[in-house]
């Protein structure tokens, strides 16, 4: 494993570097898929800020970000957030009904395996996916400044519309800020 310990506004000393590193080697024992990791330590005023950025083998990103005022403990429980983070995400059920846990397959390697069991299984004829809910509604042309009043008129987090400007389905979802668009462009 790959690991970048950097320091913006700080000096990066040798200890610091070490700690760091130790700690984040603790993480491999839950996570062995992890090629590299970027470490970042910065101060802000008081503040002794530490980022933490998990890159593994399959594409996948874990990020956790602490401040305390020491930089020891800062990436103390920075570390401790990441696990519990890889934990939650080894812990996932990725098919429902048949008890194999996202956990289990990254431990035995076999996660390519199951997601082309599952594409195998959506696409077989006479094998249907567990579909709890099906909705069908009118979807007339409008424009995204009415999807968007009819978003913030609603209590879901998300708007599927068909947009008249590009005349196919988007969908307008809220984000922190304001919200978000998705436009599926056709193959």
């Amino acid at each position: 494993m790959h690991i970048v310990v950097k320091g913006k506004n700080v000096d990066v000393t040798d200890a610091l570097r070490a700690h760091a590193e130790k700690r984040i080697s603790k993480i491999v024992k839950y996570f062995d898929r992890i090629i590299s990791t970027d470490v970042t330590l910065s101060t802000e005023r008081n503040w002794h800020i530490v980022e933490v950025t998990l890159h593994d083998n399959n594409g996948h990103i874990l990020r956790g970000e602490e401040r305390t005022n020491d930089m020891y403990s800062s990436i103390d429980k920075v570390i401790d957030k990441l696990e519990r983070q890889v934990k939650r995400q080894k812990g996932k059920v990725t098919h429902k009904g048949r008890g194999t846990h996202l956990g289990e397959e990254l431990a035995t390697g076999k996660e390519e395996e199951a997601s082309a069991d599952s594409a195998k299984s959506k696409t077989e004829p006479g094998i249907e996916p567990n579909l709890e809910n099906v909705r069908h509604f009118d979807a007339p042309p409008m424009s995204v400044e009415q999807a968007v009043k009819e978003l913030e008129s609603s209590t879901h987090p998300f708007y599927v519309f068909n947009n008249s400007a590009l005349g196919r389905i988007n969908v307008l979802y809220r984000t922190p800020n304001g919200y978000g668009l998705i436009d599926p462009i056709p193959a």
